[in-house]
């Protein structure tokens, strides 16, 4: 089987981020990004997601955590489209519920080559600045590695548990969409392939 790896490397004015994803890896991770709540995160995602990840990351959050949350989600996203490469023989859909003491969160996706982020939160929250982030993380993920992720809170309140049961169900959810079904031979998808619109900077 070809090892579905990959390694993306971003620079800007603004931030250098470098990911190095393994989709087939032992849940190990290694993330420094100066961001420490997001590296926790990450690292979340990555055990839960038995995907071995490296990033290493760097921005101006002296002025903000926006720009570094962007660009790291964008780099995520390109890694997890490169490493999936044609797509053949996944399973293509995940969805995953996540307890996390008094907080029920939902994470379900589909790789099908057309990015969108539906992110259901109540309209208070979603002004809290770790939800912001949040949100943006997610949108740039999905922009760049094309696929449909629905984020649903079902209950529940305080970002902490609320954020970390996110991510938790992420990786739950992309493991198991990214998993290999032995009964498919082809791209899980009538049309024979699963692209959506082509994605630039």
């Amino acid at each position: 089987m070809k090892e579905r790896k990959a390694e993306v490397e971003r620079r800007t004015g603004e931030t250098y981020v470098k990911v190095s994803l393994n989709l087939d890896g032992e849940g190990k991770a290694q993330v420094k990004t100066t961001y420490p709540f997001l590296d926790h995160m990450l690292s979340l995602f990555s055990y839960h997601g038995l995907f071995d990840l490296e990033v290493l990351a760097r921005g101006d959050t002296q002025v903000d955590y926006h720009h570094l949350v962007e660009d790291v989600g964008i780099c995520l996203g390109k890694a997890v489209r490169n490493a999936l490469g044609e797509k053949r023989g996944i399973k293509r859909y995940g969805n995953f519920f996540v307890p996390m003491d008094e907080v029920l969160v939902q994470v379900t996706m589909d790789i099908s080559g057309r990015p969108l982020l539906v992110f259901n939160l109540p309209s208070q929250m979603e002004e809290e600045r770790e939800f912001e982030l949040t949100r943006e993380f997610f949108r740039s993920f999905s922009s760049y590695s094309g696929i449909t992720l629905h984020i649903n809170l079902h209950y529940g309140r305080g970002y902490h548990h609320v954020i970390e049961a996110i991510f938790k169900a992420f990786g739950l959810s992309l493991e198991q969409a990214t998993r290999l079904n032995e009964r498919r031979k082809g791209v899980p998808s009538t049309k024979g392939m699963l692209e959506g619109v082509e994605l630039c900077e």
